[in-house]
């Protein structure tokens, strides 16, 4: 098979480079064996391969963490054996997606429904999986509440604008490009301010004088800390990402006199501490909010799996509009 690694970290347009002709993996019991279709270059792919992420590669590595793709073999287990020969949205912390086969957990792959394009299941866990589960079942944002999110231009921030519109909770999202404010209030956001605007905990009360309880943040930085800083009594900010690599900073009386509370939000920890039927039914929510359009991703570019360079280049370029997607074979 053809596979996409790494021997080093770093910049991953000059660090990754393509092997041909490797022996496939075998799964064991438990595991299933998928032939990869399309995956996404998603921002924690980038800062796997550079080294930034939470999760460290063992090298050499293969990079990608979710996609979808055909189970063609099962190392044992009933699960494997109902997921035989189904396409399926595919996670993977371990042995990676950007390759034409991969080994993966039989309950870390879902069967997606044949009317769901292979772009939209190559993209079912990272972003629509972490949107759905931040508001609805960790913040669980009420009807009414206002959430503030930055980096809302990106797809996952939109995910969350849809979110609020169809469960009725309203969205203050912080974006550092002008040319993104209309393109969000077309999709149903409330407010949107400019980072370059001025400070954004001053901002944010000019719109909602008695603050916001609930915010979202994934950028890190300063971005992050005047999130965690507009935050008004009993507010809550998930910390999903650290796209600046920089900390966040409180000041300890905000922290304490309005009994804010910062939490950090991983999807792969968050749902190994669920329970089974908690994520089936997490999966099956995913699916009808994908059908109706509420977690859709757009897309900026494909590229053959041989032309991996370019799509992770692609990736890391600001407002281009949608993923990239690596299609590494046909159905």
């Amino acid at each position: 098979m053809k596979r996409v690694v790494f021997d080093r970290v770093g910049p991953p347009a000059e660090v990754l480079r393509l092997e041909d002709d490797v022996p496939a993996p075998q799964p064991k019991w438990g595991e299933v064996l998928v032939r990869m279709l399309a995956s996404p270059v998603n921002p924690s792919d980038l800062m796997y391969i550079g080294g930034k992420y939470g999760l460290k590669p063992n090298l050499p590595a293969t990079p990608g963490f979710e996609g979808v793709g055909v189970v063609e073999a099962t190392g044992g287990g009933l699960l494997g054996w109902l997921r035989k020969g189904k396409r399926v949205a595919v996670i993977n912390d371990g042995r990676g997606t950007w390759a034409e086969y991969t080994v993966t957990k039989a309950r870390q792959v879902i069967p997606v429904p044949d009317g769901m394009s292979d772009e939209q299941a190559a993209s079912f866990f990272v972003n629509p999986a972490t949107a759905l589960a931040m508001t609805q079942d960790v913040l669980k944002v009420p009807k009414g509440a206002w959430l503030l999110q930055s980096a809302a231009g990106g797809e996952l921030g939109k995910m969350v604008i849809r979110l609020g519109h169809k469960f009725a909770f309203r969205t203050i999202n912080v974006v550092r490009r002008r040319e993104q404010v209309d393109e969000l209030k077309k999709i149903g956001a409330d407010h949107v301010v400019v980072e370059s605007d001025g400070p954004i905990p001053e901002q944010v009360r000019k719109l909602v004088p008695d603050g916001v309880r609930y915010a979202l943040d994934p950028v890190g930085g300063e971005t992050g800390s005047q999130i965690i800083a507009a935050l008004s009594h009993g507010g809550r900010c998930l910390l999903y990402g650290s796209l600046t690599d920089q900390p966040v900073s409180a000041h300890p009386r905000h922290l304490i006199g309005n009994d804010v509370h910062i939490e950090g939000f991983w999807l792969g920890t968050w749902a190994k501490q669920q329970r089974i039927l908690t994520m089936l039914g997490l999966f099956r929510r995913v699916r009808a909010l994908m059908a109706e359009g509420v977690l859709q991703t757009q897309f900026a570019g494909t590229y053959p799996l041989e032309e991996v360079n370019k799509a992770v280049d692609h990736a890391a370029q600001p407002g281009k509009g949608g993923k990239v997607l690596i299609r590494v074979g046909v159905r």
